[in-house]
């Protein structure tokens, strides 16, 4: 299809065509106006997604093992009968915008699955390093037959916030040492977690790993119960060796099971909602104001009043958004934005 139309798009995704799939990903995350004209009208013919779905974020510090872990992960999935679906989230090239990582040369098994579709998407600058459209990818794979969605992060700070509002389950690899690791995992992050696994549980760490499971699990016992009244939970896996990786997917089906018991996986996919149509009209806006709006180009000489010195960000922000926004707006009320 050299120049395919939303129904033959539509049809292929139907179809569980995995490259009709790749290319309708591509348009969405196409900055081309024709493009997303295009992918817009093929996601919204997309909705809603179907309840009988899965979509589980995984994050961790670079070096946890994510890649492998989601390897093995994926290729056990597949063997209960489910179509698997990895959106990773890589970091961009400053040069090209481009995807770095090859992340279907990290999963080598499950590249070679035909149940199985693996998608790197460069993060393109964004904030925490999530991909543009990473959540218009993911109704495009459940329309096109998968029902297990995995996100993997890179790991870089925000984008666990933003994963965790696209996601019914999150979870958080983390690594066995002397303790420094487990400080390093931000309370954010931990209070997100459904699910903590420690990776690489396997010969001489097999015991490190241990001793960290019981920290973080006393860790979490202080965190407050979560909208779900899930408990995290706490496991150890090896890679090179298979073992707690059967505990980890019976745990995501306790999970499932108890989300769906206490109506909170309804709740959890209209919060989805709204935090994506507050995410769109943000970004709209954004795009409106710094590219094709009246106002850009005073906003680029404000910007070069402020580079100057001759105003005080608070003053320029003040000036502009009570010039275009109805409402007096002060300088005063942008010098603390929390």
């Amino acid at each position: 299809m050299t120049n395919p139309s939303v129904d033959d798009i539509l049809a292929g995704l139907r179809r569980g065509d995995r490259a009709v799939l790749a290319r309708a990903i591509t348009l969405v995350e196409s900055t081309r106006p024709e493009h997303r004209r295009l992918a817009e009208a093929i996601v919204e013919q997309c909705l809603p997604a179907p309840s009988s779905t899965f979509r589980l974020g995984i994050s961790g510090v670079p070096g946890v093992g994510k890649s492998t872990f989601i390897d093995e992960l994926g290729v056990r999935l597949i063997g209960m009968d489910r179509r698997v679906a990895v959106l990773a989230i890589d970091p961009s090239s400053d040069i090209s915008g481009g995807s770095i990582l090859g992340d279907k040369t990290r999963m080598p098994r499950l590249a070679g699955e035909s149940n199985a579709f693996i998608r790197p998407s460069p993060s393109a600058g964004r904030l925490g390093a999530v991909a543009h459209r990473t959540r218009e990818a993911i109704f495009l794979c459940e329309a096109a037959g998968f029902d297990f969605i995995i996100v993997e992060t890179v790991g870089a700070g925000q984008s666990e916030t933003a994963v965790h509002s696209m996601v019914d389950c999150f979870l958080l690899l983390a690594l066995a040492g002397a303790g420094d690791e487990l400080q390093g995992i931000k309370r954010g992050i931990m209070e997100m977690a459904d699910v903590v696994v420690i990776t690489k549980a396997d010969g001489h760490n097999e015991a490190a790993a241990e001793e960290a499971r019981g920290q973080l699990v006393h860790a979490l016992r202080i965190l407050p119960v979560s909208k779900s009244a899930w408990k995290p939970r706490v496991l150890t896996t090896s890679a090179l060796t298979g073992k707690g990786f059967d505990k980890v997917i019976e745990t995501i089906e306790a999970y499932e099971r108890h989300v769906h018991a206490r109506g909170y996986f309804e709740e959890r996919r209209r919060d989805q909602q709204r935090f994506w149509l507050r995410e769109t009209i943000e970004r709209y806006l954004f795009e409106w104001i710094y590219g094709t709006s009246p106002a850009s180009g005073e906003l680029r000489e404000l910007e070069s009043k402020v580079v100057t010195g001759a105003t005080s960000v608070p003053e320029a922000a003040a000036d502009f958004l009570s010039k275009y926004l109805p409402g007096s707006i002060q300088s005063e009320d942008l010098e603390r934005p929390d």
